[in-house]
């Protein structure tokens, strides 16, 4: 799928990590990818490019500081949102997917949160299939440096809360219904399984500097 976008155009659609197929044995499809990065995320980019072209779309600005500035309009929020929290959605999955090591820096605060990464794991496939409607669920870095799951509709993103996002999962239909229909609990099942762990962990400690 091409992520190229026009010379002019300020915002542009990341690559994906990896290839369209490539989480297909882990239960998300190609037909899934295609429709949710290669329809969905790149209709975000491009309507965000719209939105800028017509001078909506304060000068300067990247998709963070349209997310964290109060001042941002609902809808150029919700674009710059979207396109932000679809892409850090991708990097946070990888084809072979991975385990939490308990003695890495985001296991270890883990078992001091949630008093294992087992129970951390139930909590937040807990939120995210409780969730009622579109939205996304996230674990966090606070000001504490202590690990908070958080959930919120639409385009919610948690750097507008002064939080640190180091995981999230996209409970929007369109993330799962090709291949799970309405069954989000198998979906969030097979997501569990693909976390890429060690980025996870990277932008754990990265975060904690």
């Amino acid at each position: 799928m091409a992520a190229e976008a026009k010379a002019e155009d300020r915002f542009t659609l990341p690559k994906l990590p990896y290839a369209e197929d490539a989480l297909a044995k882990g239960g998300i499809s190609k037909e899934t990818i295609q429709y949710h990065y290669g329809k969905h995320h790149a209709g975000y980019v491009r309507k965000l490019n719209a939105q800028d072209k017509d001078g909506k779309v304060k000068k300067d600005a990247s998709l963070e500081d349209l997310i964290k500035d109060q001042e941002t309009s609902d809808k150029v929020f919700n674009l710059a949102a979207q396109i932000w929290n679809h892409t850090f959605y991708w990097e946070s999955m990888a084809p072979a997917g991975s385990k939490c090591k308990d003695d890495s820096e985001v296991g270890k605060q883990l078992i001091k949160d949630f008093e294992s990464v087992d129970k951390f794991i139930e909590a937040f496939k807990g939120r995210a299939g409780g969730h009622f409607g579109s939205g996304w669920v996230w674990l966090s870095t606070n000001a504490e440096k202590k690990l908070v799951i958080t959930e919120g509709h639409d385009a919610f993103n948690p750097m507008k809360d002064g939080l640190t996002p180091i995981l999230t999962i996209d409970v929007w239909e369109h993330a799962y219904y090709i291949d799970q229909r309405n069954s989000r609990g198998a979906y969030i099942g097979k997501f569990i399984d693909l976390i890429n762990w060690d980025k996870v962990n990277e932008r754990y400690t990265a975060g904690c500097k």
